[in-house]
C-alpha cells in the first residue's frame, strides 16, 4: 500500500510560548524524527476530515492485520468492556471505544514499541498512560461528551519526548534518567538545555504529524496550570500531576501535594482520589499490556492513601504549630515595635512628648491648620529658678519636679492637645483650634494650679 504523505498544520498553530528558531531548523532538518506508518496517516487523513466515521475508521485500520488485532484487544479489555459481550470487528471496536480514542489507540499503537527502550522512556510511557487513564475517569465527571478528546490528548502529551530524543540524545538522557520529584524540575531542565519543554516540541511534533489542531494544541497546554482552565483541559492537566503522584519516589507526599493543589481549586467536590487511584491499578495492567509498554509496580492504593491522608493530617498540624508560632512572634514583634516607637517619641524622664516629637507634630498639625484654615496656639513655659532647686536640693529632687511637672500638663490637656519637655526645664503644649487668648487662659490655669 502507498504511504500517505502526512498534512503538516505546524504552521497554523498557535503557541504561546513559540517553538525557538534554532530548534524548528534543526527539528525540520532532522532524518531520524519519529514517523508514523502509511495506516497512521490514513487514520489521521479520516480524522482531519469532516465526515469522518466509524466505518472510514474501520476501513482503514483493516488493511493492517497487526493493529486490528490489538485494537480488538483494546476494545474486549476490562478497560472498554467491563460486562458487554465480546466483539470481533473492527467497526465495533472503533464503535465501542470512539473515534478519538482510535486515533489515540493507533498512534500510540505505532509509538509505544519500546519493550527494549530505555529507562526514562519506559519512564514516559507509564506516565503518559497513567495520565489517559485517570483523564478519561476526569472526563467521565466533569466533561463526559469530551472523554475520547481529552483521553487522546493524554495519551500523547510527551511525545515531545520522542523528537527530543531523536535530535539530542545524550542531554534527554541526562534530563530524564533520574526520575523527577517534581515534573516542573523536568520542564525547568528542558528549558535550560533547549529554550521550551517538551510539550511545546510534542504539540509541533503533532501537527507536523496532521494531528487535528485541538489535540495538538491540548497537548502544547497539557502542563500548564489546571485551576483556571476549561473543563477538558483541566482534565488533561491535572492527569499528569495525578501520574507524578503515582509514580513518584515518595508517593504518600506526592499526594498529600496534589490533595493540596484540588483543596485549593476546590475540585475535592467532583473527585474521589480512592476511586480515580483504584480505576488506574485495575485499568493499568491490560493498558499498558496491549500498547506493549510495561506496567509500573503495582500499589496498595488502600495503605497509600491512609498513609497520605495521616501525612496530610500531621503536616497540617506541624502548619498549624508554625503558623501560632509566627503568630506569637509576629505579635511580638509588633509590641517591640510600638514599644520602640513610643520611647521615640517619649521623653524618657517625664512620660511625655520628647522634643523630636514636638517639633514633628507642630509642623504637621501648622500645615493641616494652613490647609483647612484654622487657629493654632502653641504655650512655652520654664521653670523659675530651677537650677537653684538642683543646687540645693539636688538633682533627683530636680527631677522629682520635672516629673510632677509633666503629669500636671497631662492632667490639664485636651484630647487632641500635645503636651512635651522641650528641653531641660522647658515644655510646650501645642493647642490646635485655640487662639491667642484661649491660650492664654490655659497658661493661667497651669499658674493656678501651681500655686
Amino acid at each position: 500500500m502507498q504511504a500517505i504523505q502526512p498534512t503538516d498544520n505546524s504552521a497554523q498553530l498557535s503557541l504561546t510560548s513559540p517553538l525557538p528558531e534554532f530548534l524548528r531548523k534543526s527539528l525540520e532538518g532532522c532524518a531520524s524524527l519519529p514517523t508514523l506508518p502509511s495506516v497512521a496517516m490514513n487514520v489521521l487523513t479520516i480524522a482531519r476530515s469532516p465526515n469522518a466515521s466509524v466505518k472510514a475508521y474501520a476501513e482503514a485500520i483493516e488493511h493492517d492485520p497487526v493493529l486490528t488485532t490489538r485494537l480488538l484487544a483494546l476494545a474486549n479489555s476490562a478497560y472498554y468492556a467491563r460486562s458487554a459481550p465480546p466483539i470481533s470487528s473492527c467497526q465495533e471496536a472503533v464503535a465501542r471505544i470512539g473515534l478519538d480514542t482510535t486515533l489515540a489507540a493507533t498512534l500510540s499503537f505505532s509509538l509505544f514499541r519500546q519493550k527494549g527502550a530505555n529507562a526514562y522512556l519506559q519512564r514516559v510511557w507509564s506516565r503518559a498512560l497513567i495520565a489517559a487513564i485517570a483523564s478519561r475517569y476526569l472526563a467521565e465527571q466533569l466533561c463526559p461528551s469530551r472523554k475520547g478528546f481529552v483521553f487522546t490528548a493524554a495519551l500523547l502529551q510527551d511525545i515531545g519526548v520522542l523528537a527530543l530524543k531523536s535530535l539530542y540524545p545524550e542531554e534527554v538522557e541526562s534530563v530524564y534518567e533520574t526520575p523527577a520529584e517534581h515534573h516542573p524540575e523536568v520542564s525547568h531542565n528542558e528549558h535550560r538545555l533547549f529554550g521550551c519543554d517538551h510539550a511545546i516540541v510534542g504539540a509541533w511534533l503533532a501537527a507536523k504529524w496532521g494531528v487535528p489542531a485541538p489535540i495538538a494544541e491540548a497537548i502544547h497546554t497539557s502542563h500548564l496550570d489546571f485551576s483556571s482552565a476549561p473543563a477538558d483541559l483541566l482534565c488533561i492537566r491535572l492527569s499528569g500531576h495525578i501520574a507524578d503522584a503515582w509514580l513518584s519516589p515518595s508517593p504518600a507526599q506526592a499526594l498529600v501535594n496534589l490533595m493540596r493543589k484540588l483543596e485549593s481549586s476546590h475540585l475535592t467536590d467532583h473527585l474521589e482520589l480512592a476511586a480515580l487511584l483504584n480505576t488506574i491499578e485495575d485499568q493499568l495492567p491490560s493498558l499498558a499490556n496491549i500498547l506493549e509498554v510495561t506496567a509500573p509496580t503495582h500499589q496498595d492504593n488502600e495503605a497509600l492513601l491512609a498513609e497520605a491522608q495521616q501525612l496530610l493530617f500531621e503536616q497540617t498540624l506541624a502548619l498549624s504549630a508554625r503558623l501560632d508560632q509566627q503568630q506569637s512572634e509576629l505579635a511580638q514583634l509588633l509590641e517591640r515595635q510600638n514599644e520602640l516607637e513610643s520611647r521615640s517619641r517619649t521623653d524618657a524622664l517625664t512620660g511625655i512628648a520628647n522634643r523630636g516629637w514636638l517639633e514633628e507634630q507642630l509642623d504637621t498639625r501648622f500645615r493641616q491648620c494652613r490647609d483647612v484654615g484654622g487657629t493654632l496656639s502653641v504655650v512655652f513655659m520654664d521653670i523659675d529658678h530651677f537650677k537653684s532647686i538642683n543646687d540645693q536640693y539636688g538633682h533627683l529632687t530636680g527631677d522629682n519636679v520635672l516629673v510632677n511637672f509633666g503629669k500636671l500638663l497631662s492632667a490639664v490637656v485636651r484630647d487632641g492637645d500635645l503636651a512635651g519637655r522641650y528641653g531641660g526645664e522647658e515644655f510646650m503644649v501645642v493647642l490646635p483650634g485655640e487662639d491667642a487668648n484661649g491660650a492664654k487662659k490655659f497658661a493661667q490655669r497651669i499658674a493656678y494650679r501651681l500655686q
